[in-house]
């Protein structure tokens, strides 16, 4: 599906736009990515495993563009694509159908501004109206920055999964698991 366009101010008065992403912006969203997992090691994926592949970027955003619940909340500083956030069943069965995962990114120089607490604030009240009862995302355990927004905007920390992430140097980073359930 697609949510409502709306707008958000960063501190220094430059608006940012805040809508759906579609398969039309498979390329900005290939070079984000592609841009973010550079900046930080907060991403599953590295620039080592290669360029994001733009047809299945296509696909899935087409597929989202027309689901009745899954939606993406994008950021746009003109025609640049500075953040992007999704949500996304957790499966199609019965007993999952109350759950949704959630992932985001933005730019490093975008980041402390607001925007991902705007972002965040956007797509749970639309999670909340296609139904879902809890949203659930995993952080990197040093990403103290999100760790942070995510407790503020009401997530609970649940649970850890000790070295699931195994970076170049050869260390190791805990992901923690968090989960916001609507009452």
């Amino acid at each position: 599906m697609r949510i409502k366009e709306r707008s958000y101010m960063l501190p220094d008065g430059r608006k940012i736009t805040i809508k759906s992403a579609g398969p039309e912006d498979a390329l900005k969203i290939k070079l984000h990515r592609e841009k973010v997992c550079r900046e930080t090691h907060f991403l599953a994926r590295e620039p080592e495993d290669g360029p994001w592949n733009l047809e299945m970027i296509k696909a899935r955003f087409e597929r989202v563009a027309n689901d009745d619940r899954e939606f993406m909340v994008d950021a746009y500083l003109g025609d640049e694509l500075i953040g992007e956030l999704g949500i996304t069943g957790v499966g199609p069965h019965v007993k999952y159908l109350h759950r949704a995962y959630l992932g985001m990114s933005i730019l490093q120089e975008y980041t402390g501004e607001g925007l991902g607490s705007f972002m965040m604030a956007t797509a749970l009240k639309q999670a909340k109206a296609n139904g879902y009862e809890q949203v659930e995302l995993g952080v990197y355990s040093d990403n103290l920055i999100a760790r942070h927004m995510y407790s503020k905007m009401g997530f609970k920390e649940y649970g850890m999964n000790p070295r699931a992430f195994k970076l170049p140097d050869g260390s190791y980073n805990d992901e923690i698991i968090m989960a916001y359930i609507f009452e």
